[in-house]
């Protein structure tokens, strides 16, 4: 399995910028694909981006064009460059693997929060 630490998240005003990174540390060849999920207060986690081993990536309707998520194979990184921030964005951003190592698995990081607001 791997595990994984996020950061980056903060406070940003409406319009802004930020990036969050993924490190990947373990069995990073088992990986699948890597994601950043995002949990707002009250609501269900939702897929915010995808990137599977062979480059392909997904992004939700939301973000589309605004949100790139990247992969950094030296640095066992994914990150996601998230640009024209919206009060709406305001969530905890976790990121997840999936992969086979021996069997299945689906591991998650601590979450990373990002507040957007003026």
């Amino acid at each position: 399995q791997v595990q994984l630490v996020e950061s980056g998240g903060g406070l940003v005003q409406p319009g802004g910028s930020l990036r969050l990174s993924c490190a990947a540390s373990g069995n990073i060849f088992s990986i699948n694909a890597t994601a950043w999920y995002r949990q707002a207060p009250g609501k269900q986690r939702e897929l915010v981006a995808a990137i599977t081993s062979d480059g392909s990536t997904n992004y939700a309707d939301s973000v589309k064009g605004r949100f790139t998520i990247s992969r950094d194979n030296a640095e066992n990184t994914v990150y996601l460059q998230m640009n024209s921030l919206k009060p709406e964005d305001t969530a905890v951003y976790y990121c997840n693997a999936d992969g086979f190592d021996l069997r299945p698995y689906d591991s998650w990081g601590q979450g990373t929060q990002v507040t957007v607001s003026s």
